[in-house]
């Protein structure tokens, strides 16, 4: 098999793949600044997003499994009831 020089892109895109149609509403460099300050971006799962309606939702959602795991377990777990033998 022959090497693509340098010049040569791989197209390994399927023909129905248009990039040009499906990057035309994207905006370059949109999070640019909110990377530089340091920010985490997420992507959010439609389902997930669709129950929070804004961003502090998910962070004080967020700050509240925190403090739950910080809370003190029970050092005896609770297990099936078990029927008395004398009985």
């Amino acid at each position: 098999m022959k090497k693509k020089s340098k010049g040569e892109k791989a197209d390994d895109l399927r023909p129905e793949y248009d990039l040009r149609e499906l990057l035309k509403g994207g905006v370059q460099g949109k999070y640019a600044d909110r990377f530089r300050e340091g920010t985490n971006l997420v992507l959010l799962d439609r389902d997930i997003a669709e129950a929070f309606p804004s961003d502090e939702a998910v962070n004080t959602a967020l700050r509240l499994v925190m403090q739950l795991k910080k809370l003190p377990r029970s050092e005896k777990r609770r297990g099936p009831k078990e029927s008395d033998p004398a009985t």
